[in-house]
């Protein structure tokens, strides 16, 4: 299934299968999500998925992401997975 970009009237093209990502956790509550407070929020789960664009606009989506994470804060092998994939964006919600 292709995403579609609703102002660009354009498909989402895939630019990278397997796309790993974080997904945060929140160290106080309450925590706003996204962009508005990330001092609040560490890496909880490693994610992967894929990462698509719209060629009209650049706006980029994640989808098909799994049932189950790589990883996730708790596990040993939690930062050095991390590290191995190169995931560096964090989504900041729950």
């Amino acid at each position: 299934m292709k995403p579609v970009c609703i102002p660009c009237k354009r498909f989402f093209k895939v630019i990278k299968s397997g796309y790993t990502f974080i997904e945060g956790m929140p160290t106080e509550h309450p925590a706003l999500p996204g962009k508005a407070e990330p001092e609040k929020w560490i890496p909880y789960k490693l994610w992967s998925g894929d990462l698509w664009e719209c060629q009209g606009c650049g706006t980029q989506i994640i989808s098909g992401v799994g049932l189950c994470p790589i990883s996730v804060q708790h596990s040993k092998d939690f930062k050095g997975f991390v590290e191995k994939y190169g995931a560096k964006f964090q989504v900041n919600d729950c």
